[in-house]
């Protein structure tokens, strides 16, 4: 096969989240378990830091893999969903894996994965952990899919667990109160092993307590750490808060004896986009009119990325949206600012919301604008309608921007 004929082939396998949502959830990790034996356990040939969180689990991801990077270390990074390539959730040093390495782990295992039956992520997450074992990586900063415990990246033992913050996404899933999900995110906890907790909730901080305490787990509060201020180039304003998580994470290292100087710390959150290739947070892909996109796409994420928007300086404002069919429209659209001209698409995935659908739930908020076929008709519409001095944002679903970029 060829790389595009295996990644095809990797997408038409049983149910993907990232196409069609929900119903492509595991009870159990049954299949990565048998996967790794398949594979002779590669996650067990490497160290690993392991990061959960509603927000912001991507960008510490990250950080830490830059500052790691900046501190000479070999560096796998596993994240999702990928914007444009698939090879981008799986990096080291910020190189995306070989496609030859792909169609090699493909064409290798392809009858185990059929008898099996293994999902889309159970079967990335198996070429990630076989590729970091094979090329030999000192550290690899693996994000979780989703939730937490029950996720196929949960039979790591890392180094340090991190949990950026608890937010209500995927509720159909993990659980409709801030509680249950903590307590699914809080799967990643494990036996005698540090976890830096990013935010705390009244709800959901004696969760962590009490499962961090039967595991004998010391537990880090990011709001705690006061060692300094230190900046990046993912200029969002939520990035302070990821930032401080990646701090406090950088200082319970420093205690387990690996070697992160201030110098690297501050030269891998100022090079993170350039180390590890990150994009589509508050990215400002122009200027005149300005054009600032982002993956905000829940209700704790849009938050910030609106109040945000509304601080820059402009005439009139264009909002390029789309969504998921499965988003909770009642939470997301209220956040988004009334005085603004909208245009409303689908992203290009079975599950994107029917853009007539979003317009129409859009007007009932008091939000009004144009349905359009497609991203890129939205997006050229909102372009040529701007003036120099407008600002044009991009967003509501990471397959919105990943049309755009």
């Amino acid at each position: 096969m060829t790389y595009q004929e295996t990644v095809e082939w990797l997408f038409r396998q049983l149910p993907m989240y990232q196409k069609i949502g929900g119903k492509a959830y595991k009870s159990d990790l049954t299949n990565i378990q048998k996967l790794s034996s398949h594979l002779h356990n590669p996650e067990k040939t490497f160290r690993t830091i392991h990061v959960a969180g509603t927000n912001g689990k991507g960008s510490v991801s990250h950080m830490l893999a830059s500052i790691l990077q900046e501190s000479g270390l070999k560096v796998g990074l596993y994240t999702s969903p990928h914007l444009k390539d698939f090879r981008e959730r799986i990096k080291i040093n910020g190189q995306e894996i070989p496609e030859e390495a792909v169609i090699k782990f493909v064409t290798a295992n392809q009858q185990f994965f059929e008898r099996e039956q293994l999902s889309f992520f159970e079967m990335t997450v198996g070429m990630a952990f076989q590729y970091f074992s094979e090329e030999k990586v000192d550290i690899a900063v693996i994000e979780v899919g989703l939730g937490g415990r029950l996720d196929s990246t949960n039979i790591i033992s890392p180094e340090l667990s991190v949990i950026t913050n608890i937010g209500y996404d995927h509720t159909a899933i993990l659980g409709n109160t801030l509680p249950e999900i903590a307590g699914e995110k809080a799967g990643i906890i494990k036996e005698n092993t540090p976890v830096v907790i990013g935010e705390t909730h009244p709800e959901t901080l004696p969760v962590f307590r009490r499962i961090a305490e039967a595991k004998k787990a010391p537990m880090v509060l990011a709001e705690n750490y006061h060692g300094g201020t230190f900046t990046s180039d993912l200029k969002g304003a939520y990035q302070v808060k990821n930032i401080k998580t990646v701090l406090a994470a950088v200082e319970v290292l420093r205690e387990h004896n690996w070697q992160l100087s201030k110098e690297a710390v501050r030269s891998g959150l100022e090079n993170v986009i350039g180390n590890t290739g990150l994009r589509g947070r508050w990215e400002v892909l122009q200027e005149d009119p300005k054009v600032i996109c982002d993956t905000a796409h829940n209700k704790e994420g849009l938050e910030y990325a609106m109040k945000q928007l509304q601080e820059e300086d402009f005439e009139e404002l264009h909002l390029v949206i789309g969504v998921v069919s499965d988003k909770d429209l009642n939470s997301v659209l209220p956040l988004l600012p009334k005085k603004a001209y909208f245009y409303f698409c689908r992203p290009n995935i079975p599950r994107g919301m029917d853009a007539e659908n979003l317009q129409k739930m859009a007007a009932e908020k008091g939000l009004f604008g144009e349905a359009y076929n497609s991203v890129t008709d939205a997006y050229e519409a909102a372009l040529h309608k701007a003036s120099p001095k407008d600002v044009v944002y991009v967003g509501g679903s990471t397959f919105t921007v990943a049309e755009i970029i």
